[in-house]
């Protein structure tokens, strides 16, 4: 794997902690030359990842950029043409519940704040890296969605689910429009995963009960979503597009 990943540049948005920077730090192992990373508020986070970046080898580099706001993604389009306009591997990782909701409680703002966050700044992030990846007839983009895309999500979390769900389908046609310049897009769809995340938007009873549910008998972490947007990014899945790969210790069978 390091051979195919050595010299490369990837960007991987969300990184300053969880599953993106679990991601970033596995793709500096892997070989890469730089690694990029955006974060938007928890900086000592983005540090520490860095920090390991750097400790595996590779250069690392930062963007801070609020998604949730149509001008933060702007913000973030424009460091990235402006700072790292060469990406090989782009995983767009940053998303949020943002907050719990339920219908009457969700207002136009909190709505707005969820999609700008969860699938504007996928689309826009890769509208800045698709045309090096053209140009140079080869990339990978690897998409973060969720299994609330499959069930339409917890309590309060309807306009979440929709978001990710949103972000599987948008991966299937980015696949079909980019494969025939060498560009393979796939995602990866978490189930519940023992991390920030869920410190935020769940209490322990409600994880407690999600790992009982799941066949596997326990929640996942975050190294184990890495590691499948790894396979997405090697060339192990050289002949998968379109795919959103449900790595959920099979909850969405129960």
């Amino acid at each position: 794997m390091e051979n195919e990943f050595s010299g490369k540049t990837a960007l991987v948005t969300g990184a300053s902690r969880g599953i993106g920077a679990a991601t970033a730090i596995a793709i500096a192992r892997a070989g890469v030359r730089r690694v990029v990373i955006h974060y938007n508020s928890y900086q000592e986070g983005a540090g520490h990842v860095l920090e390991e970046i750097r400790a595996a080898g590779a250069e690392g580099g930062s963007i801070r950029a609020n998604l949730a706001e149509t001008a933060g993604i702007e913000e973030c389009v424009s460091a990235i043409q402006r700072e790292v306009p060469e990406i090989d591997f782009l995983i767009n990782n940053a998303g949020s519940l943002v907050q719990r909701a339920p219908l009457a409680d969700c207002g136009e703002e909190l709505y707005d704040r969820v999609m700008n966050l969860n699938v504007k700044s996928v689309w826009r992030i890769t509208q800045a890296a698709a045309p090096y990846m053209i140009s140079k007839r080869g990339g990978v983009i690897v998409n973060v969605s969720s299994v609330a895309a499959r069930n339409g999500g917890g309590p309060g979390a309807t306009v979440y689910a929709a978001a990710k769900a949103a972000v599987s389908t948008m991966t299937r046609g980015m696949a079909k429009e980019l494969a025939p310049h060498g560009i393979r897009v796939n995602a990866i769809s978490p189930g519940v995963v023992d991390n920030y995340f869920h410190e935020q938007f769940s209490t322990r009873e409600m994880l407690d009960g999600l790992a009982a549910a799941t066949p596997l008998g326990r929640l996942a972490a975050n190294e184990e979503m890495a590691s499948a947007a790894m396979f997405l990014c090697s060339s192990a899945s050289s002949y998968v597009i379109g795919q959103t790969l449900e790595v959920n210790g099979g909850l969405y069978m129960v």
